[in-house]
């Protein structure tokens, strides 16, 4: 008998995940509650933090899946490219057909050892679910005395809500937060006539452009070996390592009339944006402390310095929420403490049939892992890999935990999926591509070298991706990418680390 699954969500999660399924003969069913597949991409107010004119600060290449390109020049597409990209790929795969649009789920539950989906007053009972709401969409604001007494005519909202600059024309706009949605939206509204713009902080992180000399940023700080030497390499030279590539690529930002970061990256943290810094050193944007206080117009920030503003909009995160489990699965999971105990983001023992995807916090794009992550679950569901072992999902669980929320990066995801569904590259049967499978971008195409699905032209579309922007071109290491990848192998070599593709 054929598992049928349920699959809450027709983002990119809920799209690629079901694409898989289907790939092993089994038949997903995908409730969307809005009227249209995309997620966030849709730039529907409520449903979406994505506004009209927004551009991905992620590139082209990493920001699609191995089986269809996305097309175009452009290097970082819009909005709108990106949902078009989406329902491409849903008419490839026939997945429209199997959506079940303005379904509203009242709960996910176990039922003895299925699970019964309750929607619009009927319950469904389905072998297995994949939990893929999307993470980014209960704006988190931290609380300031005050700030419900706030009267500027633009209001205070988040960045959930931002629906562009022409709101802002004119007028006094502060922007509280120091991550890629806040500086996206103060480089946007000091672009389009917002005077003047302010940015509070906690701290400064370093900021890195999203394209520097030609090649996209996300190309150079989401390499696979970076995940190789995040495991061997002590983190105090991982933390050195990423910071190279900032300061080299961009400066610091007290160059710019910014204040200092730490001199640790993991400690100040990373922001990829373009115009942020050029704005600030222009005096578009002006940097202060976090916010004190607000009384009606006026906002007191921690320097004592007082100002009065027109609008304020949050960039400062989203809390983690799943509102459609069931009590008992939320607790398993320990959801209410804002976390997710899992094994790598996916399952847990006590749920076995459950799986939850895109639910981690990361630095870059999420379309590679999130089909990395997709593989993993349909070849664990499908039979073609053992599913994981008690003992080490219950050790992987209770790191979870012991760990509590956390951030991670994009290519330490994408090689923890890849690994976990049996498609991490071997480096010994492409040495023709070393240097790209090391240094260069993790693009989608290198996971279909080895393993499950491994295609016969992944080869030359990998090597055509690696040197689309020109960063690699042959296979002959750079003396620092040899230096770098000698202190990787010595560790490995004495035992540091244990790491797959030997």
């Amino acid at each position: 008998m054929t598992a049928n699954v349920a699959v809450i969500g027709a983002g990119p999660a809920g799209l690629v995940v079901s694409r898989w399924l289907l790939s092993q003969g089994l038949e997903p069913s995908i409730f969307e509650q809005g009227s249209t597949l995309g997620g966030q991409w849709t730039a529907q107010p409520g449903r979406s933090g994505v506004w009209p004119g927004m551009h991905t600060n992620t590139s082209r290449i990493l920001t699609a899946f191995s089986d269809l390109p996305l097309d175009g020049d452009l290097v970082f597409p819009s909005g709108a490219d990106i949902l078009d990209y989406l329902h491409r790929y849903a008419r490839l795969f026939e997945l429209d057909s199997r959506i079940r649009f303005g379904a509203r789920i009242d709960a996910v539950a176990r039922a003895g050892r299925r699970w019964v989906v309750s929607h619009d007053g009927i319950d469904e009972h389905f072998h297995n679910v994949v939990v893929a709401t999307g993470r980014f969409h209960t704006a988190f604001v931290p609380p300031v005395p005050g700030l419900d007494t706030f009267t500027g005519s633009a209001g205070a909202v988040t960045s959930y809500e931002y629906r562009g600059p022409s709101a802002y024309r004119d007028k006094r706009v502060l922007v509280a937060g120091c991550a890629v949605s806040a500086l996206e939206i103060a480089a946007d509204l000091a672009g389009a006539g917002a005077d003047p713009v302010v940015v509070t902080q906690r701290r400064q992180r370093y900021v890195l452009p999203k394209f520097v000399a030609g090649v996209p940023s996300d190309h150079r700080m989401f390499t696979r070996y970076g995940a190789l030497a995040d495991e061997a390499l002590p983190t105090d030279e991982i933390d050195r390592q990423l910071k190279e590539i900032v300061v080299e690529s961009a400066g610091s930002p007290e160059q710019y009339g910014a204040p200092r970061p730490a001199e640790s990256l993991f400690a100040a943290g990373v922001t990829l944006n373009q115009n942020y810094l050029p704005a600030v050193a222009e005096g578009s944007i002006t940097i202060r402390p976090w916010l004190q206080s607000v009384d009606g117009h006026a906002v007191k920030f921690g320097d004592g310095h007082i100002e009065e503003f027109d609008g304020i909009v949050f960039g400062t995160g989203f809390t983690l929420s799943l509102p459609i489990l069931a009590d008992d699965v939320r607790a398993i999971l320990n959801v209410d403490a804002g976390n997710l105990d899992t094994d790598r983001y996916t399952f847990h023992p006590d749920l076995p049939g459950l799986a939850v995807m895109g639910m981690w916090d990361q630095s870059g794009g999420y379309f590679v892992p999130l089909e990395l992550q997709a593989r993993w679950i349909a070849y664990t569901w499908g039979g073609v890999i053992a599913p994981p072992d008690d003992a080490q999902q219950r050790k992987a669980v209770a790191a979870s935990r012991s760990l509590g929320p956390r951030k991670t990066r994009m290519n330490l995801a994408a090689i923890t999926f890849a690994r976990a569904a049996g498609v991490e590259p071997r480096l010994e049967n492409w040495l023709d591509l070393r240097r790209a499978l090391l240094f260069g971008p993790l693009a989608p195409s290198c996971f279909r070298l080895d393993g499950p699905d491994a295609l016969p032209d992944a080869a030359a579309r990998f090597a055509r991706e690696a040197a689309a922007f020109g960063a690699i071109t042959d296979n002959a290491l750079t003396q620092r990418e040899h230096n770098y990848w000698s202190d990787v192998e010595q560790a490995r070599a004495l035992g540091h680390s244990a790491v797959s593709g030997k």
